[in-house]
């Protein structure tokens, strides 16, 4: 029997977060989804699903045992807590991240922010709805920030992510990188929110005043 967490359009077409599923012989991520959503339509997303096992990123093959935490995580675009990053369903400030990596050998800095805007294309957009597997969540965050440090020696970095029901204006995500020259904090600061968009389980919901997508966060 493996635990089965679900996000996103997922979650909404099973009507559940979480499913246990009885294993067959020779099971595989992709075998469980398969055989899980064989009477569902699959959701229209722009990439492939990804897998977790245990809160680790997997490939579809890889093999499921009894225990097991099993995660589907449709495309996006465990220890004590790391200040470097953080999930909040709470409004989020820039300002804290600033004072962490503020430091007196790091004489740049530069900050990312990404708030709700009001329009998609031309379609009135409500509010944003977030939602994350949060323990993989913040282990990818961390291992972003521990990349940027290996690349750019002497950048500190830091980023916090909003979950939940977002009004027009609201921040959503804030970055802030800073180093000894300006060149690496800006290039940290790009990477950080480029590279958190494209591999963190962080799914956005776009609500209109007609309907509702949820969104590759790959896209800005």
């Amino acid at each position: 029997m493996v635990l089965v967490r679900l996000f996103a359009a997922l979650r909404e077409r099973a009507g559940r977060d979480s499913v246990e599923v009885e294993l067959q012989p020779g099971d595989t991520p992709r075998s469980v989804f398969e055989r899980l959503f064989a009477d569902r339509p699959r959701p229209d997303w722009p990439g492939p699903l990804a897998y977790a096992i245990n809160e680790e990123y997997v490939a579809a093959d890889t093999p499921v045992t009894d225990g097991d935490e099993l995660a589907f995580i449709p495309p996006l675009g465990g220890g004590a807590p790391d200040p470097r990053v953080a999930l909040s369903h709470e409004p989020i400030e820039l300002a804290p991240l600033i004072d962490l990596v503020t430091g007196p050998t790091r004489g740049g800095q530069c900050t990312f922010s990404g708030t709700t805007r009001n329009t998609f294309e031309g379609r009135p957009v409500t509010h944003l709805e977030y939602e994350a597997y949060e323990p993989l969540a913040l282990k990818q965050m961390a291992a972003i920030c521990d990349d940027i440090e290996q690349r750019w020696p002497g950048v500190a970095v830091a980023m916090v992510h909003r979950l939940g029901r977002l009004t027009i204006g609201e921040a959503a995500v804030h970055v802030a990188a800073a180093g000894p020259h300006r060149d690496e904090c800006f290039a940290a600061c790009r990477f950080a929110i480029d590279t958190l968009k494209a591999t963190v389980p962080i799914f956005k919901k776009e609500v209109y005043a007609d309907g509702s997508v949820w969104k590759d966060q790959g896209g800005g």
